[in-house]
């Protein structure tokens, strides 16, 4: 029998291992797809999503309810780092504040000759942190990441405190 307790816990698991595999796989589809290629922050965003996939997915094979709970807790403050980060982002992009990360290049200058390295970098198109590269209703990717992240670190967290 199912009680509300296990439900609120399985559906913050859910949340858990989802929201950070929706927001990579939508990241990389604007990279690959839409052309839109990262900043050095927008990395930054990542990492903590591809952190929090590890142990919201074990949760789901962990028998022992504590170990499962604390994982799936975990995942969120995993969770919360990127919105953490897609805000300081997303306020370098609004110009609230200085942003502090060198620009990025999509160059690969592996193999290359002196010469070609220079017409390589001189050509190549420089991501800028400070710029967003999309917006919809004035929100840029890292101001939505901001909202998705801390916003379901929160309905996670309550999750797991009413399942308690």
């Amino acid at each position: 029998m199912t009680t509300a307790r296990t439900r609120n816990e399985c559906m913050a698991n859910w949340i858990a291992f989802l929201l950070p595999a929706a927001l990579l796989a939508g990241a990389w589809g604007s990279q690959l797809i839409g052309g839109l290629y990262p900043c050095e922050m927008c990395h930054w965003q990542r990492w903590p999503h591809y952190a929090a996939l590890v142990p919201a997915f074990a949760a789901f094979f962990v028998g022992q309810r504590s170990i499962r709970g604390s994982l799936v807790i975990l995942a969120a403050l995993l969770i919360a780092v990127s919105g953490a980060i897609g805000v300081a982002h997303a306020g370098v992009e609004y110009g609230w504040w200085q942003g502090f990360t060198a620009c990025t290049s999509t160059v690969n200058l592996d193999g290359l000759s002196s010469a070609d390295r220079l017409n390589a970098i001189m050509h190549a198109p420089v991501i800028r942190c400070d710029v967003a590269q999309w917006t919809f209703a004035g929100i840029s990717l890292a101001g939505f990441n901001a909202i998705l992240s801390l916003g379901g670190a929160v309905t996670i967290l309550v999750l797991m405190r009413k399942a308690r």
